[in-house]
């Protein structure tokens, strides 16, 4: 049903006739990020700023824009990226954009660039096309202050540690990630996360985490997140929540149950999530934490002890068996091998074949401890089920992310998420499958991240707000990108603008580079 602006507000009547817009969308659907129903509607651009929604028909506009049966809504704003250093060599951050992407954040699952301020200080030098922002990352802070040791930090080491998560603050950061996965983040107890992420919200800022275990071990991890969100006394966020290994799926209705009841207890609990059946990370996640402890020349040193190496061969089995591999060595494919780019494409079951091993779960292990050897690789691990999927996206405290980066176009054999995470939602999810509405994915993309990270002026359709916007064909937009064929972008998004200017016009990216760096609250404080 159709809901149209009954009254002209004064406001709008006083612009119509007093003043020239730079531009102005005339009849687009209004998906205004809230979740309320849209409306057709004109809206007016001044300078960065949204001007004017209403009837504009008598306007003048230096450039004006006939959006008729087009979406106009807020630009999305990705809330866990990894594109830190394709911005540099891809400033237009193409692939983001074509999805109607207008802001990155960065510094995610433990991992950040050092320091805060040097990163955005290049960053707001370099000239980008989105927006940009960045948590400090749990773990490099922990390396910085103890290395890669597996053991608990002392009493001066917290403190160190405490007092370079306000700096990181000071400089801009948005909050504290944790990879708690990932070495070294895996070596710490949640009591010392807890002291790092109250610290970061002192200043305001939320904590975000890649959670301890995202498997069997699932309930107890959420429960960790939770608990640090309460007793650190901040928000707090699972990200790119997802249930992985067979035996482990359906365990969403748990894993939302708990944030429900923690929620209901007054701690702050929300969720992002990626919409695809399957995770991207480095092969080292077959193997278990304690074997990557101290670094390479450690791990190399496990691989030569009998003892160490069969416990190193017997916990790979069962991650091929019951974790990310999905119960199968073919549900491991190799996205990136900068030392072994013969293997890229390629599953670790094929790979195993063509070294003469059945593809049994143990001789591939044996084949991922050789990997690794050699440096390893970044891979694609299918052991997602879509029901989980589906349950947490409709879950109404989850925001959409890609987990992506800027890749290298036509270089190695990404996550397709990268290209059409967005585009998915919009594309399988609402209009396909009918899983969400229009108006809730959109929010789910805009404000719902928005107020999450304390960005006040961005994020829904209103006169004042930063006018980041994405334009739109509803029937049309859908990702392109597959696990088999990945560097395709994209379609059904005619035009992007990022703080009023574009850079996606009629289809074809500009020369603009209007992307603002996105500080903090204990910097703007």
């Amino acid at each position: 049903m159709r809901c149209r602006l009954a009254v002209l507000p004064l406001f709008l009547l006083a612009s119509v006739h007093g003043q020239e817009y730079d531009l102005v969308l005339s009849g687009g659907r209004i998906v205004d990020g809230s979740g309320n129903p849209w409306y057709e509607a004109d809206l007016a651009v001044s300078g960065d700023r949204i001007a004017a929604i209403g009837r504009l028909a008598g306007a003048a506009a230096k450039q004006k824009i006939d959006a008729r049966g087009l979406v106009i809504a807020p630009g999305f704003i990705d809330i866990h990226t990894h594109a830190r250093g394709g911005i540099f060599r891809t400033p237009t951050a193409e692939n983001y954009v074509r999805q109607g992407v207008a802001t990155l954040i960065e510094g995610q699952d433990g991992g950040s660039p050092w320091p805060t301020g040097a990163f955005l200080k290049k960053l707001a030098e370099a000239g980008i096309s989105v927006n940009f922002g960045i948590f400090a990352g749990q773990g490099t802070i922990r390396q910085a202050v103890i290395g890669l040791e597996n053991r608990r930090a002392t009493a001066d080491e917290i403190r160190k540690m405490k007092e370079l998560v306000r700096q990181a603050m000071q400089e801009g950061a948005l909050g504290l990630s944790s990879g708690l996965f990932y070495v070294p983040g895996n070596f710490t107890p949640p009591e010392e996360v807890v002291e790092l992420a109250a610290a970061a919200g002192e200043s305001g800022g939320i904590y975000i985490s890649h959670i301890r275990d995202e498997a069997a071990g699932i309930l107890d991890s959420v429960k960790e997140t939770i608990r640090i969100g309460e007793e650190g006394r901040l928000p707090a966020q699972i990200t790119h929540h997802k249930i992985i290994g067979t035996r482990n799926w359906g365990k969403s209705e748990e894993t939302l149950r708990l944030v429900e009841e923690a929620r209901s207890r007054g701690v702050d609990v929300t969720i992002d999530q990626y919409p695809y059946t399957a995770s991207f990370t480095g092969t080292a996640a077959l193997f278990p934490q304690w074997a990557l402890a101290g670094g390479r020349k450690q791990f190399l040193a496990r691989l030569e002890d009998p003892a160490a190496r069969a416990r190193i061969v017997a916990e790979i089995v069962e991650r091929i068996r019951f974790d990310r591999g999905g119960g199968d060595p073919k549900n491991v494919v190799m996205a990136y091998c900068p030392d072994q780019p013969e293997l890229v494409a390629k599953d670790l079951g094929q790979i195993t074949r063509e070294r003469g091993r059945e593809s049994t779960p143990e001789n591939a292990a044996e084949t991922a401890i050789e990997i690794q050897r050699k440096g390893g690789c970044s891979a694609v691990f299918h052991a997602i089920d879509e029901g989980d999927l589906e349950r947490i996206l409709r879950y109404p405290l989850t925001m959409i992310a890609s987990d992506g980066e800027i890749p290298e176009f036509g270089q190695g054999a990404p996550h397709p998420r990268s290209y059409g995470a967005f585009a998915r939602v919009l594309g399988r999810y609402v209009r396909e499958r009918r899983v969400l509405r229009l108006e809730d994915a959109v929010r789910k993309m805009t404000s719902l991240p928005a107020n999450r990270l304390g960005l006040a002026d961005r994020g829904l359709l209103r006169p004042g707000m930063k006018a980041d916007l994405a334009i739109f064909d509803a029937n049309a937009i859908a990702d392109t990108a597959t696990f088999t064929d990945p560097h395709h972008y994209a379609v059904g998004v005619l035009h992007v603008l990022v703080n009023g200017r574009f850079v996606l016009q009629e289809g074809r990216i500009t020369e603009e580079r209007p992307g603002s760096v996105l500080y903090g609250p204990g910097s703007r404080r």
